[in-house]
């Protein structure tokens, strides 16, 4: 995936965060923290997962299904593998 390589130093910086993120978790279950910390903890890390992947699927929707070069047949294989993505990110 050509366009995750271009943009390979951002999505690190954003997984380091998310990384952080969770080691946040780990500490405040660790140390006995309040659950509605814990809580928030939690819906930031859950946030930040969910921007991660928009702009994957965003990346990934415009280099193998909107660019005009692709063929029918490449662009019905990025349909599928987004589909796919999507399918088990909604669980």
């Amino acid at each position: 995936m050509g366009h995750v390589a271009a943009n390979r130093d951002d999505l690190l910086k954003r997984v380091r965060r998310i990384a952080g993120q969770i080691q946040a978790v780990e500490r405040a279950l660790d140390t006995g923290a309040d659950c509605a910390k814990t809580l928030h903890l939690v819906a930031a890390t859950r946030g930040a997962i969910n921007g991660l992947m928009d702009e994957i699927i965003e990346e990934h929707a415009r280099a193998h299904v909107a660019d005009p070069a692709l063929t029918p047949e490449q662009r019905n294989q990025g349909v599928e593998e987004l589909l796919e993505a999507i399918r088990r990110y909604a669980k």
